[in-house]
């Protein structure tokens, strides 16, 4: 796999592998033996949290399925979707999770003996194909399933991507070069090394796309030797292996910039600096440990008058993030490390006070300042505001 999505070596032969589960099964049914398939269970009752590393690693629970009424269609349905990914590998060809549920439907619809294998929507077949990444315990991106690129526009007046294509031509992009245009990571594979011109001094990741394309409309890289990013909410696959790949190249510090909520803590803050418990095989190379927690903080909020609003615990949506951070205090590994105790005290502070407070709340600090916030971010970085 190229560096960007995975700098580990491909551990197995994946059309060997799978023919040698596809001659399990046909093995189990001749001798009248209901065939077996596990794969990893990626979920919080099986993640464990190691400072030393930095990201949620799995555990040895395991998701087995044995063939039964039940399970039949289950794994019919991973032979089926297992054969057109293998067919993929075979001639190269790549496609979508989307794309891969019409695929199915339109081999369906071909042929009738298929039709008790039909997905009534995407999710059906998302999941089928979940489950052979976790069975083979192989990233979704070695199936050639890729996602669509989101996120992660980057903005730099000292950056230079050198990229290594399929081919093997040679690119380099310049981004100082690119006027208004941002570099943009890809979900698929890229073989990319970083280089700085100067000395970079940090790399600020702003979770709202439109506050960083504000910030860098400002001119926030041509004031500071920096690397400035838009993660654009949860951050995508694309933009976990692309901070990945900045701390591990360029050793420069990196910021998260976002709102103070319980959702950004945990779902999007956490799955930047430490990976998810839905990806556990795959957060070694989709996660930044380094990163730190710049603010929107608890303290900033009276330091600086920020507006900020009431959580209602009556919106179902709000009710849902609290709840997941009362269980996160209680049963996630990272939020129960020592290392991370000043993020669950935060978690603890926003299930006390039920506030959330956006990060845009820093442009009110000095309306008549086109470059207050930038002023308070650098000021934050200066003073080691950040948890």
């Amino acid at each position: 796999m190229a560096k960007m999505i995975s700098v580990r070596e491909l551990k197995i032969d994946i059309p060997k592998e799978a023919k040698r589960l596809a001659e399990q099964m046909l093995s189990d049914l001749e001798k009248s033996k209901r065939p077996v398939l596990e794969a990893v269970k990626a979920s919080l009752d099986n993640s464990f949290y190691n400072s030393k590393v930095g990201y949620l690693t799995p555990g040895d629970k395991r998701v087995r399925t044995e063939l039964n009424v039940s399970s039949v269609q289950k794994l019919a349905r991973v032979v089926f979707m297992l054969e057109i990914l293998l067919r993929n590998l075979d001639i190269g060809s790549v496609n979508t999770k989307r794309e891969l549920y019409y695929i199915c439907k339109g081999l369906i619809k071909g042929d009738g003996k298929f039709r008790a294998l039909d997905f009534e929507d995407q999710g059906e077949s998302d999941a089928i194909i979940d489950f052979i990444g976790d069975m083979l315990e192989v990233y979704r991106e070695e199936l050639n399933c890729f996602a669509n690129d989101r996120g992660g526009q980057t903005y730099s007046q000292q950056l230079i991507v050198n990229e290594v294509m399929p081919d093997g031509e040679k690119a380099q992009v310049d981004l100082s070069t690119l006027g208004t245009s941002p570099f943009q990571p890809k979900n698929k594979p890229q073989s990319l090394k970083l280089r700085a011109k100067k000395k970079i001094d940090f790399c600020l990741v702003v979770e709202s796309e439109g506050t960083a394309n504000t910030l860098q409309a400002m001119g926030f890289t041509k004031r500071n030797n920096c690397i400035l990013m838009g993660a654009q909410g949860v951050p995508s696959n694309g933009v976990r292996g692309w901070c990945k790949l900045i701390q591990d190249e360029l050793d420069v510090p990196m910021y998260f910039f976002g709102d103070l909520d319980a959702y950004t803590l945990q779902n999007i803050f956490r799955t930047l600096k430490a990976g998810s418990a839905a990806s556990l095989i795959r957060n070694a190379d989709f996660s930044a440990p380094n990163v730190r927690f710049l603010g929107v903080l608890p303290e900033d909020v009276k330091k600086y008058e920020l507006p900020h609003y009431k959580v209602k615990e009556s919106d179902p949506a709000e009710a849902r993030a609290l709840k997941k951070a009362k269980d996160a205090l209680e049963n996630d590994p990272f939020f129960l490390d020592k290392k991370n105790k000043g993020l669950s005290d935060i978690l603890r502070w926003l299930l006390k006070e039920k506030i959330r407070c956006e990060q845009q709340s820093f442009f009110s600090v000095d309306p008549k300042d086109p470059i207050k916030t930038e002023k308070l971010i650098l000021e934050k970085i200066k003073t080691g505001a950040y948890v």
